[in-house]
């Protein structure tokens, strides 16, 4: 049974046996982070879009651990010409690895790298991560968009992490109905409280979601799924 740890802000780290995975790497200047970036071990990064805190501390984690870079194709460019070793998709597209399959999905919101997101790097993505016979979506940084009914009745979710702290991504009520199109078992908080204009409060999304167990987790928490 495959184990996710929230580690602040959108980062996911994920293990079964062998393999692990780390999603959106942002550590080193995140006030809410339960690792260093140094405390990291992993055979993969998956990026969803290469805003700062999402992007991270991907090249120092990648080098060290000589670990893949997964990414839509153009922010997996941007990562080779840093001499990481990439595995490259697009939006849509899926790929299957020893462990199992990875597929992106569509995003609504924006990418860029660079403190003034000034260096173009392809656009925004969801991944759906199908490992240890499980799915689990994390949705990057999203608004809500009506698509998210068609990734729910075409993928059994098993666990979703969804960001809910507005101004920048879905807000708790746009949150909830997201949870009501993809129908996952399981839903995680993500993406709240570690600025002060995404200040929200995790337990009222959990009052309004009728229809997915949701785990709260603080940084450094884990759930199997």
């Amino acid at each position: 049974m495959p184990t996710a740890k929230f580690l602040g802000h959108a980062c996911v780290y994920i293990s079964e046996g062998k393999h692990s995975f780390i999603i959106d790497p942002f550590l080193t200047g995140n006030p809410m982070a339960a690792a260093s970036a140094e405390d990291i071990k992993c055979e993969y990064i998956i990026l969803t879009h290469s805003h700062d805190d999402h992007f991270g501390d991907t090249p120092a984690i990648a080098k060290r651990n000589k670990a893949k870079v997964i990414a839509c194709f153009e922010l997996a460019m941007f990562c080779a010409k840093q001499g990481l070793e990439v595995i490259d998709l697009g939006i849509g597209g899926s790929r299957h690895f020893d462990f199992g399959r990875i597929k992106f999905t569509i995003a609504h919101h924006g990418s860029g790298q660079g403190h003034y997101a000034e260096i173009y790097t392809g656009p925004p993505s969801g991944v759906l991560l199908t490992f240890g016979g499980k799915t689990l979506y994390h949705s990057g940084d999203t608004a809500l968009f009506y698509d998210m009914k068609l990734i729910g009745e075409m993928n059994k979710i098993d666990i979703a992490f969804l960001p809910i702290g507005d101004n920048y991504t879905m807000g708790i009520d746009d949150a909830a109905k997201a949870v009501e199109f993809l129908n996952p078992k399981k839903v995680v908080p993500i993406h709240y409280n570690t600025f002060p204009p995404i200040k929200q409060d995790p337990n009222e999304f959990a009052k309004k979601v009728k229809n997915a167990e949701v785990v709260i987790l603080k940084p450094g928490e884990s759930v199997q799924y």
